[in-house]
């Protein structure tokens, strides 16, 4: 297989890349002249363009669904025994509605996605990154992971994990040269909101955050090796109180952002 680093940059992979903020942290890893892995499970051609404007070594694409296993797998073969130098874990999905009112299967896929590839694709790359003493991990998770999710129930639930595993993970390396960063950010100007038909709800119609601005935050955080980071000041006066609040009072205000209103 070829080497990615023979095209002169260090190897990026990011998930999620296709939109939003994936796209916005794989345009800054293109400024800094990274060779980028980009993956998502839609069509990478505008990411791939924009990127390669924005001054990557090298753009590959791959089309993949990281909930199912054998997204994984090929995802994986892709980059076996490449040494990534970035390892920025995105991919996500949401879910709005009452929990018990979901489909499982539209539920289960949310879990799949944000818990179960991520984990994997993490685990793995991460090993390698232990292996050679060096590497960054940036791991999207979010405040609602701070948060009991009325009417996002399971997307809230996953964050969790993904805030917790970046925090502990990040420990479990902190002698090894790898750092783990968490970037949390809440509610951003992305195709997540229709994705998760949460269009109807308040969260989905009040204004939210520039996802480059998010990214920014993310990726500084990510090359200055911190270990985490809340993009937005109310969303860092959110954390501090959730902090505080009763989980019965988080839970009810929560509802009040994400019950669908008609």
């Amino acid at each position: 297989m070829e080497s990615y680093s023979e095209h002169g940059g260090e190897l990026a992979v990011i998930t999620g890349a296709s939109s939003g903020i994936g796209l916005e942290l794989a345009k800054l890893a293109a400024r800094d002249g990274y060779s980028l892995l980009l993956v998502a499970d839609r069509p990478l051609e505008e990411a791939e363009d924009e990127t390669l404007a924005m001054g990557a070594s090298r753009v590959k694409t791959i089309l993949c669904d990281l909930s199912t296993s054998d997204g994984v797998t090929q995802l994986l073969a892709e980059i076996a025994d490449q040494p990534v130098e970035l390892l920025i874990a995105n991919a996500g999905h949401g879910l709005g509605g009452a929990f018990l009112d979901q489909e499982w299967d539209e539920a289960r896929h949310v879990i799949d996605t944000n818990v179960v590839g991520t984990s994997a694709l993490i685990h793995a790359v991460g090993r390698g990154m232990r292996d050679r003493g060096r590497g960054r991990i940036l791991i999207t998770g979010s405040i609602a992971g701070h948060i009991p999710g009325s009417f996002q129930a399971v997307y809230n639930g996953t964050k969790a994990y993904t805030d917790s595993l970046s925090y502990g993970l990040r420990n479990e390396l902190k002698d090894s040269g790898v750092t783990v960063t968490c970037l949390m950010p809440g509610a951003t100007d992305t195709e997540f909101f229709e994705r998760a038909e949460m269009e109807n709800t308040k969260v989905g119609r009040d204004e939210k955050a520039d996802p480059a601005k998010v990214a920014l935050d993310g990726y500084e955080a990510m090359m200055n090796g911190e270990a985490g980071v809340v993009s937005g000041f109310m969303n860092k006066i959110q954390m501090m109180f959730s902090g505080i609040i009763p989980e019965t009072v988080l839970a009810q205000m929560h509802r009040r952002m994400a019950e669908p209103t008609s």
